[in-house]
Order: structure tokens, then sequence, then C-alpha cells
């Protein structure tokens, strides 16, 4: 292996203000103890890039959060240092990840073999993509509740697997109709008891289904925002009207060339364009109105995102071959309701259960 390429000059910690990085050193603190649990003698490795302001504020929040901690700056190393710095790590060790884009160690899938040594991973990844302001709500988004995410996010759980259908109001008489139960609903809320792995890609905030039938998802629904082809956030100027028939997408009101592209794309490798995911985002810090430019960052959003493309990983339908599901792409839509059978369980840009 060879050394990395040079890049561009590091940003300073100016470029982020000083309040902000004591703010991400609490928000990584509480995360630290209340998500991950790690405490000494855990040992704790943080491999970040000094590429982006956002970068150097979080790494300094670490360091003030880890003083023990070692640190490697992916760019003045070689790859096979990194591997080297992994492999004196022992079960339950934490590794953190921060990176303005991703990092590549040839083959190596980074989190996925991590896991397999028993280790606890923090990944931020893609951050050179959320700038200036994006950085601060990126470090709002760390804040870890504990209360909220695990109770609200606990109880919205059991409401979907209870729930005999469900409706996403949009506003404007669009309704989105789940004529069918959900399946068993998933969890991104901090709270890894139970689970084979300890951490994965943050911010945290979400509870995810799809309906067990889904061509029973008839009705509209208004998307403000979609993931574009790049995996950035692409903010139509108005909502776009999404027609969805026995579960696949027939129709696009007020759309816009990149939309229609996106589900061209979908159309020219997968025939038909289905919905599939039902997310409830349950992150605070944002909104229709904060947004930041990362896909999958955004899609915490507290609000309802869908899936378009055949593509879950989490749950398998008999009408779809995993080699042939290739698209999996987000879209937002405009939240006024929701409804889990009778209840309504979203009101005022907030989750009531």
């Amino acid at each position: 292996m060879t050394q990395s390429a040079p890049l561009p000059p590091s940003a300073p910690h100016g470029a982020l203000p000083a309040d902000a990085i004591a703010t991400a050193a609490v928000n990584v603190r509480d995360l630290l103890a209340g998500a991950i649990e790690y405490a000494p003698p855990q040992r704790a490795l943080v491999v970040y890039d000094r590429r982006c302001a956002l970068n150097e504020a979080l790494t300094e929040a670490y360091r003030r959060s880890l003083p023990d901690g070692r640190f490697i700056d992916f760019d003045t190393v070689a790859p096979e240092d990194v591997l080297a710095a992994f492999a004196e790590l022992g079960q339950h060790d934490l590794v953190v990840l921060i990176q303005s884009t991703s990092f590549r160690l040839e083959a190596f899938r980074i989190r996925i073999e991590l896991f397999k040594r028993g280790l606890k991973v923090i990944e931020h990844v893609h951050l050179s993509r959320m700038p200036g302001e994006q950085g601060l709500h990126y470090i709002a988004s760390l804040a870890y509740d504990p209360a909220y995410y695990r109770g609200v996010g606990r109880a919205l759980q059991a409401r979907i697997n209870a729930a005999p259908s469900a409706v996403v109001d949009s506003g404007a008489g669009a309704l989105l109709r789940f004529d069918s139960p959900l399946e068993a609903a998933k969890l991104n809320i901090g709270d890894y008891s139970g689970m084979n792995n300890v951490g994965g890609q943050f911010p945290i905030g979400e509870v995810f289904t799809e309906a067990q039938d889904l061509e029973a998802v008839n009705g509209r629904v208004r998307v403000f925002v979609f993931g574009d082809t790049s995996f950035h956030v692409n903010h139509p100027a108005q909502p776009i009207t999404m027609i969805v028939e026995n579960g696949r997408v027939t129709g696009a009101i007020d759309s816009t060339p990149e939309f229609d592209n996106m589900l061209e794309i979908i159309r020219a490798h997968e025939g038909e364009v289905w919905l599939r995911e039902l997310g409830f985002g349950m992150n605070r810090a944002f909104s229709r109105e904060r947004l930041v430019s990362d896909i999958g960052t955004y899609e915490r959003m507290c609000g309802i995102h869908l899936s378009l493309g055949a593509k879950h990983g989490q749950y398998q339908k008999p009408q779809f071959k995993r080699k042939d599901a290739r698209y999996h792409v987000d879209v937002f839509a405009v939240t006024e309701a929701v409804w889990l059978g009778e209840e309504r369980v979203y009101q005022d840009g907030a989750w009531r259960v």
C-alpha cells in the first residue's frame, strides 16, 4: 500500500465558533456515556482527517472527551498503519471515524470489519457536504436525550407493530394510505442492549418499517426534499406531489427535471418505481427549515421519509430478488399528521406518543 495523496490545507478551528466546539464536546461526551456506554479501561482510537472545519471541530470535541485516547490523522500515515492500530484493540474498545468523505482502505469495509472484532464504532461520514451553518445543525444533531429517544422511540415501535394501517397527511388534501399492517419496526435510537453491535453511523434518531403488503399503499404525498444521484439533498422550489397506486409511483405533479430523471433511472433498471420504507425520523435538530446537504444525515429529520426503489436490506419481500433490487432513494414528506390505526402520533412538528 502507498501513502495517501496530498490534500488541501486543513481548515482552522475558527471556521466554526468556539461555542460550537464546546457544544460538540458536551454532545460527544453524552453520546459516549449514554449511548455507547464507553468508559475506561476500554481503549479509544480516533481516526480523523482535517479537510473541513466540521472535522476539525469534532476532532477537538473528542480530544476533550477522550483525554487518554489515541488520535491518528488519516492523511499523515500509510493505510497499513491504520489497520495495525485497529489490530491492537480488543473487544469492547472504541473506534471513532471522523471523515470529510469516507475513508478507503482498499477491500477493508471499515465499520463491518470492526464490528466483527467486537469493537464499538462511532462513524461520522461525508462531513465536507455540510459547511458553515449546516455544521452547526450537525453538531446539534449529536445531542443525546435518552428519555426522548428511548421513550418515544420504543413507544412508536410498539404502536407501529400493533397498527392495522397507517396514514401520512402531507397537507393540501394529499393522503398516503397504508391499508396493511406494518413490518416489525426497527430502531436507531442509541440503545444497543440485546444487539450484536454497539454504534454505527451518527447522528441517530429513526424508527422505520414498511407495509407488509406493499401493494396496499395508495394515495398522494407531497415531497419537499429528495436524494439526488450524488447523495445530496435536492430541495425543489415547491413540493412535488407523488401519486402512488398499488405501492408504485405512477405520477408526479409539479415535478422537476431532476426528480423526473431520478424516477427514470429507477424505471430503467427495475421496470417500475416501488415505494418501500416508511421512516419515522426523530432527530429534532433537522426539520423542513433546518436542512443539511448530506442525504444520509438528513434522513434522521423529525418527520416522515419514504424510500423509492426495490432495494431494502432489512425487509425481504417475495417479489424482489436481491440481485435485481438496485435503488433505495430517500424522499421526505411534508408531514402535517401521521395516523397509526385510529391514533394520531404526529402533530405540530413533533411525535405525540
